[in-house]
């Protein structure tokens, strides 16, 4: 018998999208935008509701973490909170020192869904038939001693 081994078989089910591309060599941005998602997730409880509408968690680097808020009154409200901020980090195993605000406008919002039109029943069909037949005024006839 020889020591040759065949290939792992491939599993049957297809590999979603975002596994395939995370398990990939290219996985490395993705994975650290999940991870920066999981720790603004973590962070979003301990913020007061108002000021967790308008803040985000941006990075983390170098002992730094970067928020991203959508106004300056936003970026104040947060520099106050900034040692309870560090703490908490430091309780999550990040080496936190520093807390850097950045201020950027919220993205627009996303136009309302287009609906298709509903059909028009038979009875608002008739009646818009015979409104616009009463818009039809016959052609009047010319004035005498005018031309045309």
């Amino acid at each position: 018998m020889s020591d040759s081994r065949s290939p792992p078989r491939r599993p049957s089910a297809p590999t979603p999208a975002l596994d395939a591309l995370v398990g990939g060599p290219a996985g490395g941005p993705i994975r650290r935008a999940l991870w920066l998602d999981g720790l603004d997730r973590r962070f979003r409880p301990h913020l007061p509701p108002s000021l967790a509408a308008h803040t985000r968690l941006a990075n983390v680097e170098g002992g730094k973490l970067v928020f991203v808020v959508d106004a300056p009154v936003w970026g104040a409200k947060l520099r106050l909170a900034s040692l309870e901020l560090l703490e908490l980090a430091r309780s999550f195993g990040l080496d936190a020192q520093h807390l850097v605000v950045k201020t950027a406008p919220a993205p627009p919002p996303a136009p309302p869904a287009q609906r298709p039109p509903l059909p028009m029943s038979e009875h608002a069909r008739e009646a818009l038939r015979s409104a616009l037949a009463s818009l039809d005024v016959p052609p009047t006839a010319p004035k005498p001693g005018r031309r045309r």
